[in-house]
């Protein structure tokens, strides 16, 4: 299974996401906000992120364009998972380097076939 970063400033949604997926059988590394993901990443590699824009010290936006800095970080997938729904949100983190998008609240179902989707990829 894959080995995926969680990055969210909610403890709730780390602790839902990191769930569900260690259920199913990935590992799951979790942060608090970009500035603690970035630290993990410079250190360690992942098959998955998934980050929240709106999140203290430094945004998901700016998370990906830092990751994507990062010679393992060119190509690994990166799923935004948040409240943000608008086409200029998703426009400017696509820009940055993000290749999917999950809107919250989302449920179990909608989180597996998110992960997925992008890992099948």
């Amino acid at each position: 299974m894959a080995k995926i970063l969680a990055v969210d400033d909610s403890m709730m949604i780390r602790n839902l996401v990191s769930t569900v997926l260690t259920s199913t059988g990935h590992e799951v590394v979790t942060a608090a906000d970009g500035t603690e993901a970035i630290k993990i990443a410079r250190t360690d590699s992942f098959d998955l992120v998934l980050s929240d824009i709106n999140m203290p010290e430094m945004n998901g936006i700016s998370l990906v364009s830092k990751l994507r800095r990062l010679d393992h970080f060119k190509f690994t997938p990166i799923i935004m998972v948040t409240t943000e729904g608008g086409d200029y949100k998703k426009k400017k983190a696509k820009s940055f380097g993000a290749t999917g998008w999950l809107l919250k609240p989302f449920d179990e179902k909608r989180l597996l076939a998110a992960v997925n989707k992008t890992l099948s990829k």
